[in-house]
């Protein structure tokens, strides 16, 4: 894992893209905290940090879109899956390279607050806590794009299609919204979540009865619960939707508030899209 973490830290400063998107990551929120914290003469630096969600949409690309397309562009990605390191060592590595120049731009940008604790009081607690949940939710970003990058050996089709699911999820907020709350539409809703659950396990199993019978017994046990008493199905699609929002998780960290469930919420996350990132992988290793 180290050799793949060194390889592609080298990598991004040792080519434009490190550069670039550390070069408009402090850029971005030097903006920010100029126009806010400077020319408004705002202390709380937590917010401002807020007003950089925007930027992901095109830096989280930058920083992942080569990770794997390129590797299958060129035709290293063989060599690199038949070397001794594991693949789970591949995708940590990658990961933790494209995290590493993430926090170093965090890290850079952690001076502002400094700065102005030297013309006035600054509550670091707050701006530690917003600080932390800020490189988490970028992390959490970064597994998607990674992911994402594994999907295509084209680097501008990764780029693209990053951008559109680090849109979508900044955005979930205001989708969920426009949910419908019905009962009925709820239970539909929480029958395409079992499918889709079947679709993963029989992905994982290759074993298509056991996906069959479990779709199955569940659907037939909502439907009990909903003959039952549809009132449980009450705008379940806008809490269920609030509980996986990314952007809904920071809030806490914005308020200066430790919440372990958070902390787990961003890792499981994270997790997850490394577990299918190696899963993508080994499905296509052993074509």
């Amino acid at each position: 894992m180290n050799a793949v973490f060194k390889k592609e830290l080298h990598t991004y400063f040792n080519t434009l893209s490190g550069y670039v998107f550390l070069g408009f990551f402090v850029l971005i929120n030097a903006y920010f905290f100029s126009q806010i914290n400077i020319g408004g003469g705002n202390s709380d630096y937590s917010s401002t940090l807020t007003y950089t969600f925007s930027m992901f949409l095109i830096l989280i690309p930058v920083l992942t879109m080569r990770l794997f397309a390129e590797e299958v562009r060129q035709r290293t990605d063989q060599l690199l899956y038949t070397s001794p390191i594991s693949v789970w060592k591949i995708v940590f590595g990658k990961f933790f390279a494209a995290a590493s120049v993430f926090l170093i731009g965090t890290a850079v940008t952690a001076l502002f607050p400094v700065i102005m604790s030297y013309y006035g009081e600054v509550n670091f607690t707050q701006t530690f806590s917003c600080f932390l949940g800020y490189f988490l939710l970028g992390a959490a970003l970064i597994s998607v794009g990674l992911f994402i990058s594994v999907l295509t050996d084209n680097q501008i089709i990764a780029a693209v299609g990053t951008f559109a699911a680090v849109f979508f999820i900044l955005m979930m907020d205001g989708i969920i919204k426009s949910m419908p709350d019905d009962p009925f539409s709820s239970a539909v809703f929480t029958a395409m979540v079992i499918i889709f659950i079947s679709f993963v396990l029989y992905s994982g199993t290759k074993n298509i009865i056991v996906s069959v019978i479990f779709s199955v017994i569940c659907i037939v046990a909502e439907a009990g619960v909903y003959l039952y008493d549809n009132s449980v199905f009450e705008s379940l699609i806008a809490k269920t939707l609030e509980w996986f929002s990314v952007v809904n998780h920071f809030e806490s960290f914005y308020m200066g508030i430790f919440k372990l469930s958070d902390i787990v919420y961003y890792s499981s996350f994270i997790f997850v899209f490394l577990y299918v990132t190696v899963n993508t992988i080994e499905k296509r290793r052993w074509r």
